[in-house]
């Protein structure tokens, strides 16, 4: 897919405006995290580089990615085309279950960017913690130890049970910067939310608007999106941004893509917040990591 003619110019009011929003998170080692990013779990390849693109004219500075979806290159591509600096950007990728070890996550660490066309990640996490296979631990002595050598910012884990992070603290005095997990109104993990809490991890949450689940058609969030003259979408971000959780919402279109990161122009009440509370049901659309074996 060939390249834009040009670099897009990032330097318009209403684009500096925007990154001026956007909260940043303290980690745990002190980096800070955009609490709003894009993610690009399915989105194809070839899509790939247009929709970072468009979301770093829209203000965007934090991108998510990960080996499995085959996007790496084209996330490095869009960045490296866009002339936003590296240092003004947060980027982050998750290891696959396959490359899991010691030795093994090294190398999977440099493939990965080879592929970035980037000298670190601000972000590495262990994709899922795979418990049949039983190699988090070694993987995360690896973590350790490309984090020492400066080639990512941040160590953290994804789709982790509380007791996953219970067995990861018996080998390591370190505890993941975050853990990133499906999280929307429908599947709420509140169990997972105060371990993080009360362990210093930032809690990011993917599928963050229920994807697929019927969440956007709820009536409770089509009436908070009445009152506040707002997307449904925009509401459940809200929601999550209120919670203190980092999102990564996807999207390849340039107009949902600005919605998505219009949430600071507004707030939930009380009562908002309360009824979006009540619509827990535990209901997970993704796998449960406690049976995903995949390799």
């Amino acid at each position: 897919m060939p390249g834009p003619a040009s670099c897009p110019d990032i330097s318009v009011t209403g684009t500096l405006e925007r990154m001026a929003e956007i909260p940043s998170i303290t980690l745990n080692n002190g980096v800070d995290m955009p609490q709003v990013g894009l993610g690009v779990f399915q989105v194809p390849s070839e899509q790939t580089r247009a929709a970072v693109t468009s979301a770093l004219e829209a203000g965007y500075r934090s991108i998510d990615t990960a080996t499995v979806y085959g996007n790496e290159a084209e996330v490095g591509e869009a960045i490296a085309q866009s002339g936003v600096p590296r240092d003004e950007l947060f980027v982050t990728t998750k290891l696959w279950n396959s490359n899991q070890g010691y030795d093994e996550t090294m190398r999977a660490l440099e493939a990965s960017l080879t592929r970035l066309s980037m000298d670190y990640v601000d972000l590495y996490l262990i994709h899922w913690p795979v418990p049949k296979l039983d190699r988090y631990q070694d993987t995360w002595r690896a973590f350790e130890k490309l984090h020492a050598d400066g080639k990512i910012r941040a160590i953290g884990v994804s789709n982790f049970k509380p007791h996953h992070l219970d067995r990861l603290a018996e080998s390591s005095d370190v505890m993941p910067a975050v853990n990133q997990i499906e999280l929307h109104p429908y599947l709420q993990q509140a169990e997972s939310r105060q371990y993080h809490a009360e362990h210093g991890i930032v809690t990011e949450a993917w599928a963050p608007i229920g994807q697929g689940s019927g969440l956007l058609q709820d009536t409770t969030i089509a009436g908070i999106a009445s009152k506040h003259g707002r997307t449904p979408a925009q509401v459940v971000l809200r929601w999550h941004v209120q919670l203190g959780n980092v999102i990564i919402p996807k999207s390849v279109t340039p107009s949902r893509i600005r919605e998505n990161l219009d949430l600071f122009g507004f707030s939930l009440d009380d009562d908002d917040m309360a009824a979006i509370g009540d619509l827990d049901r535990d209901g997970r659309i993704g796998p449960d990591p406690d049976v995903l074996n995949v390799r």
